[in-house]
């Protein structure tokens, strides 16, 4: 019988992605339940071509839409448990997708899991919840689906490091006067990957690689000393591991999202797409690496600083970064004021209690309304 799968943010980048995948098997794969942020008219076409039998709404009341939707935050949950869904697929934005995951963990599902913020506010939380429901998480970030790829059932203490790759984004090279003078036009320009604007700009200030090292190391088990980050500007190898015999080991292929889509839903297996794009190694060389400038890029140096201290540094991070960047989409925050912002909520609510999910969820909302009096105004 084909698995039924639960897409969170269905009408996003991922989301959308995770759709076209899903309809090329059908003998694989069905959709249970679709739930987006508020992208109404574009969930009323995936309603329709795809029937699911649960569909929500977020940005409602908690109440049932004039089409039968349920609407409001709990409508991810509620999707997540779903008796007929045996992988939920969370391609949500932000700290929202938590209460999802862990739900979905609890059941016993598979998590394909874009959301890497899930992990970043609360890892120790959501693993455990993993352990404690048999449910198991497969990434579909490019770079986490790589190393799982590369690792294939291996012990981890065969593993030395894992590196993980950053095509620099748009501003490789450009100086610290250059990047005080960023427009949002500009921060949107990505050079090899077709993203939604929050992650696009994650992907240009580099938060998005230091929420990678985060998720890296609750996913795999590593040692943050163990977990690097390198440029490749080209964006086709998407992670190496290097073994305790120096072997290295690197998944490569052309960046799309569709191959880690699909491999987060058939892992360990793998299935003929011929719809993915093929690799020609001539015609993607040559393939070069560099450092990361950490001057030019603080959130990455910030990333680190919050994932060594740990307990609510990871969420004061994560949520102080969502916040700031929404400020500078908004036109009301300086490029350069984005770590700037950063680095302050770390300073004032980095030590905040990390014991429940509710103290990591009053961190992550403290360190929001710090960002929103303290930038953009």
């Amino acid at each position: 019988m084909p698995r039924g799968v639960a897409v969170l943010g269905s009408t996003g980048s991922i989301g959308t992605t995770a759709l076209r995948v899903i309809a090329r098997h059908p003998d694989r794969f069905r959709v249970s339940a679709l739930t987006a942020y508020n992208n109404a008219p574009l969930l009323g076409e995936q309603v329709r071509e795809l029937s699911p039998g649960f569909v929500g709404i977020v940005n409602g009341n908690g109440k049932q839409s004039s089409q039968g939707w349920i609407t409001g935050v709990g409508c991810l949950v509620d999707a997540a448990e779903l008796p007929g869904t045996d992988i939920v697929l969370n391609a949500i934005v932000g700290a929202a997708g938590l209460d999802a995951t862990m739900a979905a963990l609890r059941a016993g599902k598979r998590v394909a899991l874009a959301n890497k913020e899930t992990l970043v506010l609360a890892g120790d939380i959501v693993m455990a919840a993993a352990r404690q429901g048999g449910g198991e998480i497969v990434p579909i970030d490019s770079e986490h689906s790589a190393i799982l790829q590369c690792i294939a059932g291996r012990s981890r203490a065969d593993i030395r490091r894992v590196i993980l790759t950053a095509s620099g984004g748009p501003f490789r090279g450009w100086s610290t006067q250059q990047l005080a003078d960023v427009t949002v036009d500009d921060a949107l320009r990505h050079p090899t990957w077709q993203m939604g604007r929050k992650i696009t700009v994650d992907s240009a200030t580099l938060a998005n690689k230091a929420l990678e090292v985060i998720e890296a190391h609750f996913l795999f088990d590593l040692p943050y000393e163990r977990i690097e980050v390198i440029v490749h500007p080209q964006s086709v190898v998407h992670s190496m591991v290097e073994f305790v015999d120096g072997s290295v080991i690197a998944q490569l292929g052309a960046p799309s999202m569709e191959l880690p889509v699909l491999y987060a839903l058939t892992h360990p297996d793998r299935i003929e797409d011929d719809a993915v794009a093929r690799f020609d190694p001539i015609a993607r060389s040559p393939l070069t690496f560099e450092p990361v400038a950490q001057d030019e890029f603080p959130a990455l140096r910030l990333g680190y600083r919050a994932a060594v201290a740990g307990g609510a540094a990871p969420a004061v991070f994560n949520a102080a970064n969502e916040v700031a960047v929404a400020h500078f989409l908004e036109g009301k925050l300086r490029f350069p004021q984005i770590p700037q912002a950063i680095e302050s909520a770390l300073d004032e609510l980095g030590g905040m209690s990390s014991n429940t999910r509710d103290d990591l969820l009053l961190a992550d909302s403290r360190a929001r309304a710090h960002v929103e009096a303290g930038f953009g105004r």
